[in-house]
């Protein structure tokens, strides 16, 4: 499933109608990597040389530019998702989506927030490929959930906050990329159920259960 369209992107367009539309979505690429995901919409018209009626003929609003700039990527990452749902271990393949979904979401700077936001808004253009790897998320999180290595009472929504947390986290930090890389794995361990985490109950028993008695 693609990303909503309107319009005027579902019927075939004229050859000069599609080089504008290349045109915007390129500018708006490198816009929206220079300035993050509020850029001016009237700056990119201009930029790409066509006047604002031009692209909100095509772009009726930010979030369906939006969604056409990251397509590819939202595309890439569905397909990761899928690829993640056959691996073996339920546990890394959850961590490696996580990790996927905060590099996704860290490619402008406030992306993030749109993502969150247009995973409850029925109208925005992102609503549908928000709520596919919603789903996808959902999917992978229930599948360590049913291996016990994961906590049962987290659910997709608390995941999604979480990511989405760490990305706007990273967003910030002039170290982006080393932030998200630090912040991911103290994530993920809070969600663990096995391991060390269950191991250490018996662990602390048995000590105590060395302990000599006082007096």
């Amino acid at each position: 499933m693609k990303p909503a369209r309107t319009p005027d992107q579902q019927r075939p367009m004229r050859a000069d109608a599609r080089r504008n539309y290349d045109r915007l979505v390129a500018t708006a690429r490198v816009a929206f990597q220079e300035q993050g995901a509020d850029a001016s919409l009237d700056d990119i018209a201009k930029r790409a040389g066509v006047g604002s009626g031009t692209l909100y003929r095509h772009f009726p609003h930010r979030d369906a530019l939006l969604a056409a700039v990251i397509e590819d990527s939202i595309d890439a990452l569905h397909t990761r998702s899928q690829e993640l749902l056959a691996t073996d271990d339920p546990a890394a393949a959850l961590e490696a989506w996580m990790r996927a979904t905060i590099t996704h979401a860290g490619t402008y700077r406030g992306l993030a927030a749109t993502l969150m936001s247009s995973t409850y808004d029925e109208g925005s253009p992102l609503h549908s490929s928000c709520k596919r790897n919603h789903a996808a998320g959902a999917e992978l999180l229930k599948r360590a959930q049913e291996s016990d290595r994961v906590r049962p009472e987290v659910d997709a929504a608390d995941l999604f906050r979480l990511i989405t947390a760490v990305a706007w986290a990273a967003e910030q930090s002039p170290e982006s990329e080393d932030t998200a890389e630090r912040l991911l794995p103290l994530v993920f361990d809070g969600l663990r159920t096995t391991g060390t985490a269950r191991q250490a109950q018996p662990a602390r028993q048995g000590r105590q259960g060395r302990q000599a008695p006082k007096g």
